[in-house]
């Protein structure tokens, strides 16, 4: 079975082709509720057909931009200043409509931008500030978010419990039941009259409304937890300027008018105009399908909704918010394909269809069986011409019994059992701080066998202090008042002064002041570190902005490892000058001069190299980040669209950056390797810095090896292949040598590996893992996006979480696949073989598969047929029957003692392979109350219901000998997890 599972359900967990998918459909055939069954998997066709409408926007709108672009250059069209504004958005305050402002950001309308007085000019006509944003008016925001709208797309409405119970009724079988109820009733009155006629009829309906009303009220239940976390897959926080101070916004939040802060990974949230930034790419591939990067500046300011910031960072004034966006209008044109179909959904699906083909077989011999008994009876009485209502309502009968087995034999909520245990998991790992954006990453994590971790945040806890500096080549330690006096008593005023300048000019980070007067640094942590240092050094952010200009800055680059940027110095001449900060060894070794102890600049000879790289050594030795920074004079001037010079630096110093380890990381790591799963650490950082953090955690063992991304990627292929199981920490690397480590764990060493990221170029690699873990705090939305997880607090314990969760998946589909397939081989095993050996069915119902599954389940299946048949063949003598009501009392005792067998194998289906089924068994109280439910409600049935469900009042000696021939399955399922396999 598992080995043909293998070969003809088997799908990949990401990025399965159509192809594929479209295979184990058909082979699926016909479905009982195709509905039902495939709700929870990829709508091929609708997705086909987003895709093609996908492309026709993009190349409308491609060209629009590209035609736009041409006419502002070649054509003289009609004058804007035809343009009127609307007279309620003139008694609103403002002086631009949003069809307006829609048309010049869209359309790239330059010409239009001009007229309306560029960018300052439909800033003042929003009645907004590019430095404090909106004000803060609540009737001013009310009326403002009347005239141009909120930013959230067109949602598909939910759905009411009310059509999960139409959807539940387009059961095949139940339809089939639902007929055989009417001709049931029909007949049955006409015959015997009301009420006693109805009785058979309406308990049919009735059962068809319990299983309609308990299908329903699952899958709706379902729904609603699918919906909640698709809400929290969507919640998207900017950084926003409004009344003067940077906060974090939900992006639903934002309104024509406000001023956003992108940097490097952001997302654009909507549409808008460029303020002010440096060195800004623009990725507008999801809008217009280019893959060239867009650059954006003063010249060409607009940025569209839905593309993503691939360089630099910037200051944007939102138009265009929501439906009235391109990308607005795209996602309304597009019908969502659905999430592809997990590789046990796929599996189960095809355990369902085997065992649905077997039933139908069994159930159509079944129906040939009973009606050639009556045919024969009725010719050998010769009454085969001669048909009456009695004979009719005995054919409709057997009729009923086939059918009755095909819906005990089909499993069919086999594969939506999948879907609700990761439901289930998803909520429970939602809680444990992951979020969950792809279905099949909960089945996927619990097969882990790898997982390459960042260092920075994931297994530290990326709150930074600067606590060793380098300043004009002494040491100091520093973390205190007195350290950072004495420090700044001993370094030379220039030096100091060039110190200040390349802190707060050459930052992604800002200082700001919050809204409660405090003083509050933003930016990454490593930034942060850096201000913070400037700042307990006596310098102020703004007075050393304000002191020079700005000309350039070059983000950070994980390629690259640093970062630079340009200034115009006061002055006469307009002398420009260079900084550059980054990975120490990388910026040291473009350095020329270094800045001594007095404050004068000398070369760089052999002996200031070595001590500086001891030192870069030393402070990585005790697991602290190293930044190196430098400055240069630049001669000859400098144009904004020249690069940023990469050698003839001076150097200023090095600061060693703690990052203390996070509590419980170590324990986390000793958890994966007992549990099978090598833990690797990949890092951009200093090759001791990385060791040192890799001992602490007890990643790096003694048999393992430390290697640096340079050094990896001049590896040979077969060199590569040796090295790879031993590659413990990967230090210095880049994102391609990320890439290049996992797809060879995946492809060549067949591991199933999970991978973090936070950065944009991490997203490649982040793809390529089998699961590909972004971080919720650090992680940008790039990052985010490629992921299947999101960590959200960026922490190695909640991956470790993560992969039990996905193990436990696992065992508890496992379980419940051994409990329902034992239920329905014994159904319909004994429903077959009663109805042929006696004419009537016993009763009324109204890898993965591993071989310790099937010892269970053939075990448990043989021990409840075995008994069942003995019942059934010597019953009435065991319970001394007698009388006319001995068949109903005999057919009663099995039904009672098949549901109690099915009870107590719950019990037993707690665990696979442990013997103490009763651990932990009253903590789990959904589990105890199921169990309760079923005996109450088969009281209920037995001595309650018995003119509907066909069943009498049993004694209580009755009922004893029901619940313990159930039990005795108990003591044999012990018996059978002892024989190995």
């Amino acid at each position: 079975m598992e080995s043909f599972l293998d070969d003809t359900f088997d799908v990949k967990a990401k990025h399965a082709p159509d192809e594929t998918l479209q295979k184990w459909r058909k082979l699926c055939g016909v479905v009982k509720n195709p509905k039902r069954r495939f709700r929870f998997t990829a709508n091929i066709s609708k997705r086909s057909e987003a895709a093609a409408m996908r492309r026709t926007n993009q190349e409308k709108l491609r060209i629009a931009v590209l035609v736009s672009k041409a006419a502002f250059q070649f054509i003289s069209s009609v004058s804007p200043s035809d343009y009127t504004v609307p007279s309620e958005v003139k008694a609103a305050g403002f002086d631009i409509c949003a069809d307006e402002l829609g048309s010049i950001v869209e359309g790239h309308d330059v010409k239009k931008l001009r007229f309306h007085g560029g960018v300052s000019g439909i800033a003042r006509k929003l009645c907004t500030s590019t430095n404090d944003g909106l004000p803060k008016d609540a009737d001013a925001l009310r009326r403002r978010q009347e005239l141009f709208g909120i930013n959230k797309f067109a949602e598909s409405e939910s759905r009411s419990f009310w059509v999960f119970v139409w959807e539940a009724l387009h059961d095949m079988t139940l339809m089939i039941l639902a007929v055989c109820a009417f001709v049931s009733l029909i007949v049955g009155i006409a015959t015997e009259g009301w009420p006693k006629g109805a009785h058979d009829g309406l308990g049919i309906v009735a059962s068809i409304m319990l299983v309609v009303f308990v299908t329903a009220t699952s899958d709706y239940r379902q729904s609603l937890q699918f919906k909640d976390l698709d809400k929290e897959k969507k919640k998207i926080s900017i950084q926003v300027t409004r009344n003067g101070f940077r906060q974090k916004m939900s992006i639903y939040d934002l309104l024509p008018g406000d001023i956003v802060h992108l940097a490097i990974g952001d997302q654009v949230p909507a549409d808008g105009l460029f303020v002010s930034g440096f060195s800004v790419l623009i990725d507008e591939s999801s809008l217009t399908g280019e893959s060239e990067p867009v650059m954006v500046g003063s010249e060409t300011p607009f940025l569209l909704s839905g593309t993503k910031v691939q360089d630099g960072s910037c200051k944007m004034l939102i138009t265009t918010v929501g439906m009235r966006t391109q990308w607005g209008k795209l996602m309304a044109t597009l019908s969502e394909g659905g999430d592809d179909e997990t590789p046990l959904q796929v599996k189960l699906n095809g355990v369902a269809t085997i065992i649905g083909k077997i039933g139908l077989f069994f159930a159509v011999i079944t129906f040939a069986v009973l009606v050639q008994g009556l045919l024969v009876r009725k010719w050998k009485d010769g009454s085969h011409v001669d048909w009456n209502a009695e004979e009719a309502m005995e054919m409709l009968e057997y009729f009923a019994i086939a059918v009755t087995i095909v819906v005990v034999a089909v499993p069919e909520g086999l594969p939506l059992a999948v879907t609700l245990s990761l439901a289930f998991a998803m909520k429970k790992m939602m809680n444990d701080k992951a979020l969950v954006r792809h279905l099949a990453a909960c089945e996927t994590m619990g097969s882990a066998t790898t997982i390459c971790s960042d260092k920075t945040g994931t297994l530290t806890t990326n709150h930074m202090t600067v606590v060793k500096s380098c300043i004009c080549m002494s040491v100091h330690e520093v973390g205190n008042p007195s350290k950072f006096a004495n420090l700044k008593s001993e370094l030379h005023d220039s030096a100091l002064k060039l110190l200040l300048q390349s802190i707060f000019n050459n930052t992604g980070g800002e200082v700001v002041m919050s809204k409660e007067g405090k003083r509050e640094i933003l930016g990454t942590p490593t930034e942060a570190a850096i201000l913070e240092f400037g700042l307990s050094l006596g310098g102020e952010f703004q007075a050393e902005r304000e002191a020079v200009k700005l000309v350039k800055l070059e983000p950070f680059n994980s390629t690259k490892k640093r970062m630079g940027a340009i200034v115009e110095l006061p002055g006469e001449g307009g002398r420009m000058r260079a900084h550059s900060k980054g990975a120490s060894e990388i910026v040291l070794a473009s350095c020329e001069k270094v800045i001594n102890a007095k404050g004068e600049i000398v070369a760089l000879d052999d002996s200031s190299v070595k001590f500086l790289q001891a030192t870069i050594d030393q402070f990585a030795g005790e697991a602290l980040r190293t930044l190196c920074l430098a400055y240069k004079e630049v001669q000859g001037g400098f144009s904004p669209n020249d690069a940023i010079p990469e050698s003839g630096y001076t150097c200023i110093g090095i600061v060693g950056i703690k990052d203390p380890v996070r509590p419980g990381v170590k324990e986390s790591v000793a958890v994966c390797h007992a549990a099978g799963i090598a833990v690797r650490m990949v890092t951009g950082d200093n090759i001791n810095t990385a060791k040192a953090i890799a001992r602490e955690c007890g990643i790096l063992t003694s048999d393992g090896i430390a290697i640096e991304g340079p050094v990896f990627r001049e590896k040979s292929q077969a060199e590569l292949l040796e090295l790879i199981p031993k590659i413990q920490v990967m230090a210095r690397s880049s994102p391609l040598d990320k890439h290049t480590l996992v797809k060879h764990l995946r492809t060549t060493f067949d591991d199933v590996v999970a991978v973090t990221g936070d950065g944009t170029n991490d997203a490649p690699a982040l793809h390529e893992a089998d699961i590909g873990l972004a971080m919720g705090i650090a992680g940008t939305e790039v990052a985010k996006e490629s992921a299947d997880v999101i960590i959200l607090d960026d922490n190695f314990s909640t991956i470790v979480t993560v992969a039990k969760w996905g193990r436990s998946v696992y065992i508890n589909i496992q379980k419940f696949v051994q409990f329902q397939l034992t239920v329905n081989v014994v159904a319909l095993v004994v429903n077959f073989s009663s109805a042929c050996m006696t004419g009537a069915p016993v009763g009324r119902k109204g890898h993965f598969i591993t071989n310790v599954m099937w010892r269970n389940i053939l075990g448990q299946s043989f021990y409840q047929f075995l008994i069942i048949w003995k019942l059934q063949a010597s019953g009435k003598l065991m319970f001394e029957l007698e009388g006319p009501n001995s068949d109903l009392v005999l057919n009663t005792i099995i039904f009672n003692s098949f549901v109690f067998c099915q009870v107590f194998n719950e019990i037993s289906s707690r665990e696979m392979e442990s013997i103490n089924v009763f651990r932990g068994i009253m903590n789990n109280y959904v589990f105890v109350m199921v169990l309760g439910a079923t005996v109450a409600f088969q009281i209920i049935i037995i001595e309650l219901l018995g003119t509907f469900a066909n069943t009498t009042h049993l004694t209580s000696h009755q009922w004893g000998a029901s619940v313990l021939i159930g039990f005795i399955g108990m003591p044999i399922a012990a018996i059978l997890k002892m024989v190995p396999v």
